[in-house]
């Protein structure tokens, strides 16, 4: 009986060894190509498709195809896509595609911002920069309940950018479609923030007082993200129902050195508001939560266990505390590890081929045994990364990655 690659993910998922670890690219919004990176690796691979730029504060590509069926990709995203799409230019001048709705201005100086309906400026790329930072929280000026109320609307709209402006129905087609089309396990990216949806917008310092000085704030503007993510579910999961296999949900929980806000105030006024959200995810869908969080979140793993997480991503290897082999030893029975396979930070970028090659194995033997290992290396590949380096990494998944 042939083996399909859905099957490799959810036996990876269930902790279990299957015939060889399944290998993640481009399955969600932080664990692809930035758009740069993903046209230097097709010229280098004589593929001729277009880039379309799905995710663009990040510049994240869609991985085509005919690079996933070359390195046996086994995953796919879906995603909230744009009804319309434009030409574009990225900043190392090779083309590109961007949704319609996201219309861009470069200023005098070679800074790129992004702009809304209305001409205000929402996200900024520096000149010598590839991606963009989100900019004027909508709620920076929030001083009561009654002012968070009166940005109720924004707040529902929250992580359903205006450019991704298809109708349901187009998603859902291309749900069934892939899934008549396609063995890989098909990722729903949510796109679902709370901590880091009140840092965008209340802004990041406005929001982290609020955690401090005014709870009350902040546990309502939660209240109303959970909200809304489960109502964007309520419509979701009936129609895309055997459609999808596994769901993303996102917070930045970690920074390189530790914890990016304490433990204890973590506990006390987000983990409450993921244990709601996450509960009725898995309710109302029957599927396991992936859940991305870069830095140093070794602290957070039993929290996420707790909370009904599946799996972990990026694996963010090179941060405190962020060792593989621990990682594995301590947590491997009750948490899949969906990344780490490839350190981005020192190896990706800057090693040889050879270097590459040996990172991935040692990844893969700390990572692999006994199931609950989904290969990718840690977030995005950047632009400046080689696609010598990515295609030794994505050769080296599969010779090592056999059970």
């Amino acid at each position: 009986m042939t083996t399909t690659h859905r099957e490799r993910v959810l036996a990876a998922l269930n902790h279990g060894e299957f015939d060889c670890v399944p290998i993640d690219l481009g399955g969600t919004e932080s664990s692809g190509m930035t758009a740069v990176a993903y046209n230097r690796l097709k010229r280098h691979l004589g593929v001729a498709e277009r880039c379309r730029v799905f995710e663009p504060y990040q510049h994240v590509a869609f991985v085509e195809d005919e690079v996933k069926e070359r390195f046996a990709i086994a995953t796919h995203p879906i995603i909230f896509e744009p009804r319309d799409w434009r030409a574009a230019v990225l900043p190392d001048g090779s083309p590109c595609e961007v949704p319609s709705g996201w219309q861009t201005v470069v200023r005098a100086d070679g800074t790129e911002e992004a702009v809304d309906g209305s001409g205000a400026v929402i996200a900024r790329r520096a000149a010598s920069g590839y991606h963009f930072d989100s900019v004027n929280p909508p709620l920076a000026e929030v001083t009561s309940i009654s002012d968070i109320e009166q940005g109720r609307e924004t707040i529902a709209r929250f992580d359903y950018p205006s450019f991704a402006d298809e109708p349901l129905d187009a998603m859902v087609d291309r749900a069934r479609r892939l899934r008549r089309q396609s063995d890989r396990a098909a990722i729903l990216n949510l796109q679902a923030h709370l901590l880091a949806g009140g840092q965008i917008l209340r802004g990041f310092e406005a929001f982290m007082t609020d955690l401090m000085l005014s709870p009350d704030l902040a546990d309502h503007l939660l209240s109303i993200l959970v909200e809304a993510y489960c109502e964007r579910a309520n419509q979701l999961f009936p129609v895309l129902d055997g459609l999808v296999d596994v769901i993303l949900v996102n917070d930045d929980l970690g920074t390189q050195a530790g914890p990016m806000l304490s433990p204890d105030l973590y506990r006390k006024r987000i983990k409450p508001f993921q244990r709601r959200l996450f509960a009725h995810l898995k309710a109302v869908s029957g599927l396991p939560l992936l859940f991305h969080s870069c830095g140093s979140v070794r602290w957070a793993i039993p929290d996420l266990i707790e909370v009904g997480i599946a799996a972990l991503n990026p694996v963010q290897v090179s941060a405190a505390g962020m060792d593989s082999a621990a990682l594995k030893r301590d947590f491997g029975r009750d948490i899949t590890f969906w990344g780490g396979g490839c350190d981005t930070q020192h190896i990706l970028n800057r090693g040889t081929p050879a270097q590459v090659r040996d990172e991935v194995r040692r990844r893969i033997d700390d990572f692999a045994p006994g199931g609950g290992f989904v290969f990718c290396q840690v977030h995005n590949i950047q632009p400046e990364v080689p696609p010598e380096n990515v295609v030794a990494m994505l050769e080296a998944a599969a010779e090592f990655g056999g059970y």
